[in-house]
């Protein structure tokens, strides 16, 4: 994995777990790697993995089952997709709107390019 510099890296993997919870990799329930597969994974340190699964767990996107591994909370894709969903409309949106009207691109033009894209 690559990992960028705008965000903590323990949050781009928790970013990237969610994307594979929304992508159908692991399911409700579905055990996930351990802390120590993961970060043997995405080669970082055990402590960033650590970091990652705890910040999971505490929103309530994974579960731990002591002497078992972490699992896919039940309802955690619908959790993902709700957050992601608010996250883009609040935070993205409004410079995507700002840089269309500095640039003269109106809906009728998104329209167009979003059939394009959904063939």
């Amino acid at each position: 994995m690559t990992f960028t510099n705008d965000k903590a890296i323990y949050l781009q993997m928790a970013d990237r777990l969610c994307d594979e919870i929304l992508a159908g990799t692991y399911k409700d329930d579905d055990r996930i790697p351990s802390v120590r597969e993961y970060a043997v994974m995405l080669e970082v340190n055990t402590n960033t993995a650590v970091k990652t699964y705890e910040e999971l767990a505490r929103a309530n996107i994974i579960y731990n089952k002591r002497g078992l591994g972490y699992f896919v909370t039940k309802g955690a894709k619908k959790q993902i997709l709700k957050a992601r969903k608010k996250e883009f409309m609040e935070q993205k949106m409004p410079e995507i709107f700002r840089q269309m009207k500095l640039l003269g691109i109106n809906k009728e033009d998104i329209c167009n390019l979003f059939d394009q894209y959904n063939v």
